[in-house]
């Protein structure tokens, strides 16, 4: 195990609790076990993320920030963040640029992971808003905004630097160009993601259907990304 000033940081930035272990809570498991330290970013409150009308939003939010804190600690993550912005209503901002700028500078992480802002639709889901957005957001925030010490100067008045992220991890994307095999952490991955009572507790086929999702041809669970390698 590396030593503390030797470990490298990433930073996920996601929109909804759940989606930060969907799209590289694997990775989180395998690298964290390497010498990473992993932290999430949660940029919605999740509060209209279930089926049933007559859910109480404020207590939702509750319990999914708690599931969100527990799946984490399955996976070795270090630390979670959430901005609370509303869920499905979100909006790549100006405001919302600083908050994830100035996590960035305050978390100084080698390689940040988020959502695709390429894909819209595909022949089985929708790309949710709220996760392009926060796509855009968040490779926005690495380059060139957290870079450049006159974006945000309030932030130097508190003690945070500019910070040079190295690498961005893209999932969900139409090109994938980085493979991360999970298949020693898959069950880890799926546990995680059943910390998450309030999504997923009365499926009973989640399980299988999960594994399904990241398995490739080769018996082998893989999570992908798209990698982009930033020269400064």
């Amino acid at each position: 195990m590396a030593a503390a000033s030797e470990r490298k940081r990433a930073l996920v930035v996601a929109a909804h609790p759940d989606d930060p272990d969907f799209g590289a809570g694997g990775t989180a498991a395998t690298w964290t076990q390497d010498g990473w330290d992993f932290y999430y970013l949660v940029c919605t409150n999740g509060a209209k993320g279930s089926g049933d009308a007559n859910t109480n939003p404020a207590a939702l939010v509750l319990s999914r920030q708690a599931e969100q804190r527990e799946a984490a600690r399955e996976l070795g993550v270090s630390d979670v963040f959430f901005l609370d912005h509303e869920d499905g209503e979100l909006v790549a901002s100006r405001p919302f640029l600083a908050q994830v700028v100035w996590h960035i500078r305050k978390l100084r992480p080698d390689a940040v992971f988020t959502h695709s802002t390429d894909m819209v639709i595909s022949n089985r889901w929708i790309n949710h808003k709220d996760h392009r957005a926060t796509g855009l957001t968040a490779i926005d925030a690495v380059y060139p905004t957290a870079r450049d010490p006159l974006n945000f100067p309030e932030h130097l008045e508190a003690g945070l630097e500019p910070h040079k992220v190295r690498q961005i991890y893209i999932w969900g994307g139409n090109e994938s160009t980085f493979e991360v095999d999970i298949t020693p952490v898959i069950d880890q991955k799926v546990q995680a993601l059943l910390r998450h009572q309030s999504q997923f507790g009365a499926r009973e086929d989640f399980l299988k259907r999960m594994k399904e999702r990241w398995v490739d041809a080769d018996g082998r669970y893989r999570e992908k990304f798209q990698l982009v390698e930033l020269q400064f």
